[in-house]
């Protein structure tokens, strides 16, 4: 076997490996397929997503979500709420006001 075809097969063997995206070697990356942003079938319409990159919401402060937790325990006014608020956030400032809440309701 000669080392030149011995190149040109490892080169072809690069470019199957490689798959059908890519060009060729030393070529930027081509789409093979068209992205659909909506999810939906391609019916010869353009979508009002189109061109819009994909976003994550923002992270929700977890301060407000126990808050917003102990508010619902508070109006629901069972043990039950109450105890599970504790349960779940026995470390947060707003436990001991659901242990005076409970004591409260076991007067």
């Amino acid at each position: 076997m000669k080392p030149g075809s011995l190149a040109a097969g490892l080169i072809c063997a690069l470019a199957v490996v490689a798959g059908p995206d890519r060009l060729s070697i030393g070529e930027q990356p081509v789409m093979v397929g068209k992205a659909k942003a909506d999810g939906g079938k391609d019916n010869g319409k353009e979508s009002s997503k189109a061109g819009r990159a994909p976003s994550m919401p923002m992270a929700r402060d977890p301060s407000v979500a126990v808050t917003e937790e102990y508010e619902a325990a508070r109006r629901k006014g069972t043990r039950e709420a109450l105890e599970l608020f504790i349960a779940r956030h026995s470390d947060d400032p707003l436990a001991e006001q659901a242990r005076a809440e409970l004591k409260r309701l076991s007067r």
